[in-house]
């Protein structure tokens, strides 16, 4: 079973897609993950990827589908994994569809973590308070969250088509979204 979990940053995507990978014993597709793990191995792809990495701009579409085809091959993935916020556009999502369908597979469920924009921003800000996190300063904040909602509404239209698009209320405790996550999956 392939899921793709979808919701702004701060909606929960990073936990629940934890305990969903671990429940369903599939891996958790995370590219930020998989960036720094290809980098830091120093793998052909990582060292591609490092490049824009370190210029401070974003890693093109066909690294990052490189990457993640490279996580797909793996054993563990054979029967499903879930994916982490990628992928982010409507062109990533068109390479990904692609990549699974030569494979005869596609995304099951897509899940989108439904959480106000003011949650967000309250959550955050803790995580920067606790994690010491540089990227969620309150000018981040309010950047990442617009390039968000720029180019992922165009992504959900794309999957919404398909009738395979479930929104999550992303409130409550981390036991309430997970419980309905399952009861959305139906397991």
């Amino acid at each position: 079973m392939f899921i793709l979990l979808l919701g702004a940053p701060g909606s929960g995507k990073g936990t629940q897609g934890k305990i969903l990978a671990e429940r369903l014993g599939v891996p958790k597709i995370a590219t930020g993950d998989i960036l720094r793990g290809a980098m830091k191995a120093g793998t052909p792809l990582g060292r591609e990827a490092k490049k824009f990495y370190d210029a401070g701009k974003l890693v093109p579409d066909q690294v990052i589908l490189g990457l993640i085809k490279d996580e797909l091959v793996k054993p563990q993935a054979k029967d499903g994994a879930v994916f982490d916020g990628f992928p982010r556009t409507s062109a990533q999502a068109e390479l990904v569809d692609k990549t699974l369908g030569e494979r005869g597979q596609r995304l099951n469920h897509i899940l989108l973590l439904d959480v106000t924009e003011e949650e967000l921003v309250r959550r955050l800000h803790g995580r920067a308070v606790q994690e010491g996190r540089s990227d969620d300063t309150s000018e981040a904040i309010t950047t990442r969250l617009r390039v968000y909602q720029q180019e992922t509404a165009p992504l959900i239209a794309h999957y919404a088509q398909r009738g395979n698009v479930h929104r999550v209320p992303g409130t409550g405790t981390v036991e309430q979204i997970a419980e309905e996550i399952k009861r959305i999956i139906g397991r």
